[in-house]
């Protein structure tokens, strides 16, 4: 009981961030910015001016770690394997090539920087699946550090507010077709709000398509994620001669929040879910989210960001420029454009 106590500071202060953030949200004129990236810069502010005292650490790392892995179990309550089905073959092989231009592209380019493989591949995911979304549900099964969180969410964060303007100013320079751009739109910005508000500059139908295409984009979460397990398991096992003999667990390789996660998404997909009740779990799950970036960014300092240089930002922007000319170039080959 008592250690359940010391959890409430850092919790309470986390979500007080997150009621702050989602109300700063809801008040901007356009949806340029997610609540999630609102409280995780408040919380780095907050870190950089004032020493957070020590009543709060266990919360906040309570709040960055398992209240983290809560939200993305309730996230899969939100998607249905079906919604590639509605959107068609199309955006599923334009998302295939965006995908290996992330991943593929961005090993190499992360060996050439000389960043580490861990904030190097949350880049990468950030850029080619949902932004801060993708970059939370993979950050655990990696073991990532806050600092590496805040630093990756921050280079996709930054490509995406430029790319709100520049989208829309490219598709109508290009004459591009509503369904052509919401194609682009959808496959090339990273995290929703953003995907969002750059389609629906365009026009409403491009907006519609764009925001169908970037669920579907969503669900490649899970084979990344599962992926990801396996891979930091290997690189566990190398590195520790002892355990590379030992029986290796299920639960190791496929985290428990991950099972519930793919579990969730069935259950919405086959209907056992519904509708009223999936909406409230992605609001919560949102919000949770919300709570658990501004626990990240209070457990962040810049003077530990600034240690990592300019390289990631500079990987951030090299894999988001590829993946806005593949997702162009792949439209043209299919004779959309």
């Amino acid at each position: 009981m008592k250690s359940q106590l010391n959890l409430l500071p850092g919790i309470s202060l986390a979500i007080a961030i997150a009621f702050v953030a989602t109300f700063i949200e809801s008040i901007l004129p356009i949806h340029l910015i997610g609540g999630s990236v609102i409280a995780l810069f408040i919380g780095m502010s907050i870190n950089y001016f004032i020493a957070i005292p020590s009543i709060y650490t266990l919360g906040l790392m309570f709040t960055s770690k398992k209240l983290l892995k809560f939200a993305i179990i309730l996230l899969g309550a939100s998607l249905s394997i079906s919604t590639i089905l509605s959107v068609g073959k199309m955006s599923l092989v334009v998302m295939v090539f965006t995908l290996l231009t992330c991943f593929g592209g961005g090993y190499f380019i992360g060996k050439a920087l000389g960043l580490d493989w861990k904030l190097s591949n949350m880049i990468s995911a950030g850029t080619g699946i949902c932004g801060g979304s993708a970059i939370a549900a993979i950050a655990p099964v990696i073991d990532a550090k806050d600092s590496e969180i805040a630093y990756a969410m921050s280079a996709t964060f930054l490509f995406d507010m430029v790319m709100i303007i520049l989208f829309p100013i490219m598709g109508t320079y290009l004459e591009l077709s509503d369904m052509a751009y919401g194609l682009w739109a959808g496959t090339a910005v990273n995290d929703t709000s953003s995907v969002v508000a750059a389609g629906y500059a365009y026009s409403e139908n491009a907006g519609d398509f764009a925001t169908m295409v970037k669920l579907t984009r969503t669900l490649s979460i899970i084979p990344t994620v599962l992926i990801f397990s396996l891979l930091n398991a290997s690189i566990k096992r190398k590195n520790n001669v002892q355990d590379s003999d030992t029986k290796v667990k299920l639960t190791s390789l496929f985290p428990y929040f991950i099972l519930c996660f793919i579990g969730m998404s069935i259950l919405n997909s086959v209907g056992l879910i519904p509708i009223e009740l999936g909406e409230l779990m992605k609001e919560v799950s949102k919000f949770l989210m919300v709570s658990a970036l501004a626990a990240i960014g209070l457990n962040t300092s810049f003077n530990e960001m600034r240690k990592s240089g300019i390289n990631p930002m500079i990987h951030g922007f090299i894999i988001s420029a590829l993946v806005v000319i593949v997702a162009y170039l792949v439209e043209v080959m299919m004779g959309l454009i």
